[in-house]
């Protein structure tokens, strides 16, 4: 399990660098909800699993919804 995490905690780095370094705001929504399931993944390692489902939840799911709305919104307005 320990090299599990270790995997983990880099695709998390990854991920978090990621988001900050794409110029598409699409694809750094969805890496977002990729940081946001690996959270999650890791919170239930550490035997939280309220907090993994809090994750999952408002991380990946309400969160990225409301991103990707906001998202269409903006893009519509310049039409």
């Amino acid at each position: 399990m320990k090299i599990f995490s270790i995997v983990m905690l880099l695709i998390l780095i990854g991920s978090s660098i990621a988001v900050s370094a794409l110029k598409n705001m699409l694809s750094s929504i969805i890496v977002f909800m990729v940081y946001s399931l690996i959270m999650a993944i890791l919170w239930q390692q550490l035997n939280a699993p309220d907090l993994a489902i809090t994750e999952a939840a408002v991380g990946a799911g309400i969160t990225t919804l409301l991103f990707v709305l906001t998202l269409k919104r903006i893009k519509g307005v310049g039409k």
